[in-house]
């Protein structure tokens, strides 16, 4: 039976467009797989506990010599991986905070980096062969010619941080999105409304709707 882990990030609630553009994303695989199944993670709702001195070395530790603190790290990051290898399709929504990604989702990439992830004989990373789609959101306009081109830190550093693990992501961007809510971005709007449509139209070719 299909599966899909939906995983949101955006702390903005129902102004977030990553969250707009997951929603949409999760109806139309819902909608070419009448059968699956879904797990969705807020990690803004529920932030993952970033890897810290106390628990942060499990995965560099035999489990036999874990201390307490180690296990209960050990143990979140087997359920992450967890959730990511039952799924055929993984949908994140990243938004762009301070030009890099949100330090949540770089709590769940980290989570991902070890054990059951990565063969520790041989390196392989194991949780490949699964569709993996990143709907972004950049505030401002980070493209080639911007002012800030090379600005955005998140869309490059998504599949380095991850590439350990076998998780191919493909993104579909939506960009200028503060336009509208920023009076010296206002002669933005019209290529805000542009990128935006072109991010619904890519989400909206990505499944085919099953026959009724």
């Amino acid at each position: 039976m299909p599966h899909l882990l939906h995983i949101d990030s955006s702390i903005q609630g129902e102004r977030s467009v990553t969250r707009r553009l997951t929603a949409r994303a999760a109806a139309a695989w819902r909608a070419a797989h009448p059968g699956g199944t879904v797990t969705y993670r807020d990690l803004a709702a529920e932030p993952l506990p970033h890897l810290d001195a106390a628990g942060g070395l499990a995965r560099l530790v035999p489990p036999d010599e874990h201390t307490p603190e180690q296990a209960e790290s050990f143990e979140l990051s087997q359920v992450l991986i967890g959730e990511v290898k039952r799924a055929d399709t993984v949908l994140l929504g990243l938004p762009l905070y301070n030009y890099g990604a949100p330090s949540i989702v770089k709590s769940w990439v980290d989570h991902l980096i070890g054990p059951g992830a990565i063969d520790p004989g041989t390196g392989e990373g194991l949780l490949g062969g699964r569709e993996f789609l990143v709907l972004a959101a950049r505030g401002g306009g980070y493209g080639e010619g911007a002012p800030r081109e090379g600005w955005d830190h998140a869309e490059p550093w998504l599949p380095h941080g991850l590439s350990a693990t076998g998780l191919e992501p493909r993104f579909i961007t939506a960009e200028l999105t503060l336009a509208r809510s920023t009076p010296a971005m206002a002669e933005l709007i019209p290529l805000a409304e542009e990128s935006l449509a072109a991010a619904e139209r890519g989400i909206d070719a990505l499944w085919v709707p099953a026959p009724v």
